[in-house]
C-alpha cells in the first residue's frame, strides 16, 4: 500500500516505522516545507492518506485528499467545528473519512468500557463523575481529543449532565475534566465515579505513541478501496 503521510512529526515518524515495517511505501512525507505535494497530481499517486498535522490545517489537507481521491485517516485534534463540514464533502464526493481521536487500540477498547459503565452509572444518583487527563507538555490542545470522547460518552448516558468544562466548577451538570501537562507523559485518562462510600475509577495510561501509529496504520490499512465515513469502532467491530 502506498501512504501519504500528511505531518512528518515525532508521530508521523512513528507511523512511516511501523508502515514500513509492514511492507507499505510511504510515498509522500508531507510537513509545512513540501505543502506543494498537496496538490492532487502529488496527492493522487498515494492509495490512502493519514493526517496528524494542526488544528489550523487540518480541514484544508482532508479536502485536498478529497479532491485528489485519496482515503483519509485523520488524528489531528482542536478542529472538530468544522467535522459536520468534511462529513458532508466525504459523502458528496463519494470519499472515504475515517476520524479517530485516538487510535489506540487499547484506548479504543477504553471506549466502550467507559461507554458501558456510564450505562451503568446512570441510575446512582448517590456518585458524581470527573475526570482527568494527562499529556506532555507539547501537546497543542487542553482537554485532549481523547478526553473530548469520554466526556462526550458520559454525558450522553448520565441524567443532568449537559456539557464538559475544563476549569473546576460548582456547576453539577457540567463535566470537569482537569488537564495537566507534565512530561514525558505519553497520555493517561482517568474516569472517577465518587460517593461518600467508595469509588469506581477506570484508568488507560499509554507507554508509548506506538499504539496510536500502529492503530492508525491499521485503520489505513482498513479503509483501502472503501467509500464512506469510518471510525476506529468500525476498524475493530466494537
Amino acid at each position: 500500500m502506498k501512504i501519504a503521510l500528511i505531518g512528518y512529526g515525532k508521530m508521523g515518524k512513528t507511523i512511516e516505522a511501523i508502515a514500513t515495517s509492514r511492507g507499505h511505501e510511504i510515498v509522500h512525507r508531507i510537513d509545512i516545507n513540501s505543502s506543494h505535494l498537496l496538490e492532487k497530481e502529488s496527492l493522487s499517486q498515494a492509495d490512502v492518506a493519514i493526517e496528524f498535522t494542526t488544528p489550523e490545517t487540518a480541514y484544508h489537507n482532508i479536502l485536498k485528499c478529497f479532491d485528489a481521491g485519496v482515503p483519509v485517516v485523520c488524528g489531528t485534534t482542536g478542529w472538530l467545528e468544522k467535522l459536520p463540514e468534511v462529513k458532508a464533502t466525504c459523502l458528496e464526493k463519494h470519499q472515504a473519512f475515517l476520524y479517530a481521536s485516538n487510535f489506540s487500540i487499547g484506548v479504543n477498547i477504553f471506549f466502550a468500557l467507559n461507554q458501558k459503565l456510564a450505562e451503568l452509572m446512570a441510575g446512582q444518583p448517590s456518585y458524581s463523575v470527573r475526570m482527568e487527563e494527562i499529556h506532555h507538555t507539547q501537546k497543542k490542545d487542553a482537554p485532549s481529543g481523547t478526553a473530548i470522547t469520554l466526556a462526550e460518552q458520559i454525558i450522553d448516558k448520565i441524567p443532568g449532565k449537559t456539557g464538559w468544562v475544563n476549569d473546576p466548577t460548582q456547576d453539577a451538570s457540567q463535566l470537569y475534566i482537569h488537564s495537566k501537562r507534565i512530561d514525558p507523559a505519553a497520555g493517561t485518562h482517568i474516569i472517577d465515579y465518587h460517593s461518600t462510600i467508595d469509588d469506581i475509577t477506570i484508568t488507560h495510561t499509554a507507554h508509548s505513541r506506538e499504539g496510536f501509529a500502529a492503530g492508525a496504520v491499521t485503520a489505513a490499512e482498513w479503509i483501502k478501496g472503501k467509500k464512506g465515513i469510518f471510525n476506529m469502532g468500525d476498524v475493530l467491530n466494537l
